[in-house]
């Protein structure tokens, strides 16, 4: 009976390894792909000769994204809004999260503003009511259009917020016979004792303004505007390599494509999140996990 059910658990370990292994492949095979294409030459791309390993390296692909100003431009426009925006859907996650948090007697709302939130989750105003907010706010080609319609994040509320309810009330009660406030409670003992769910949270609201385009199309009038994945979903999909007019320009031309330069332009994009995400990692699972059991 042992032997059985150690061959059974051995070859349920073996079919699980091989099954993150592909998945883990399709993920990273991609990345792998786009990095070869930027630096691979033109020709050898145009042959559909490149895979997983540059042919005819050259960084010319990447030359021509430093030479392109508005790529920077919107770069800087999209560090602006993680900036802004992680700030503002940290703070007020914490803001709504440590009150509804709470038990009914000490909070006798807590329930209708928890399911008020849920229902923004599941029910939406539609997209030409939010623009026409937007719009009517004047808010249209800011920063402030990019950050604010999303400033209150429900998900990462409720997550944040499960969490509390795990914490030992004990912990609370005492720091309050201490003489500690809620600000205090919030700011000295339940902010310190997050750091996993936070750190999930931080890594949720980085990617989400990083990778959002949409808005950023429908929201800002003047392209010089436009945040970095905006610009970039302009490039997939109206590449425009034909204002090479310049000799210098035109040799460099020679060398590289429409495919290698938006490959080059996506690899740089995703770059810093690459960087940022082992940092974040280990504190993921635990936060996620922790945070979206409700006991």
């Amino acid at each position: 009976m042992m032997r059985t059910t150690s061959w059974s658990r051995r070859s349920f370990e073996i079919a699980n390894y091989a099954l993150l292994t592909v998945l883990a492949a399709l993920c990273f095979l991609p990345i792998v792909h786009v990095l070869s294409l930027s630096l691979s030459s033109r020709v050898e791309v145009e042959a559909g000769s490149v895979l997983f390993w540059p042919r005819q390296f050259t960084w010319a692909s990447y030359e021509y994204v430093a030479s392109q100003g508005q790529f920077f431009r919107s770069m800087g426009i999209t560090l602006e809004r993680v900036t802004l925006g992680t700030v503002l859907n940290l703070a007020l996650t914490l803001l709504c999260a440590y009150p509804l948090a709470k038990e009914a007697r000490e909070f006798r709302l807590r329930t209708v503003y928890v399911w008020y939130f849920v229902f923004t989750i599941l029910f939406g105003g539609g997209l030409i009511p939010w623009y026409l907010t937007i719009k009517n706010l004047g808010l249209l080609n800011s920063i402030w259009a990019l950050v604010l319609p999303g400033a209150v994040p429900v998900f990462n509320i409720i997550l944040l917020l499960n969490f509390f309810r795990r914490l030992p009330k004990e912990l609370s009660e005492s720091a309050r016979i201490d003489g500690a406030g809620d600000w205090r409670i919030l700011l000295n003992l339940f902010i310190p004792l997050s750091t996993p769910a936070l750190a999930t949270i931080t890594l949720f609201t980085v990617v989400g303004h990083w990778n959002a385009w949409f808005d950023g199309l429908l929201l800002m009038n003047n392209p010089h505007r436009y945040p970095l994945s905006s610009y970039l979903q302009t490039v997939i999909t109206m590449p425009d390599l034909s204002k090479f007019t310049d000799p210098e320009t035109a040799r460099l031309y020679n060398r590289i494509s429409d495919r290698t330069t938006r490959a080059a332009q996506v690899f740089v994009g995703m770059l810093p999140i690459l960087l940022a995400y082992p940092f974040l990692q280990r504190y993921f699972i635990h936060g996620i996990v922790l945070g979206s059991v409700k006991e």
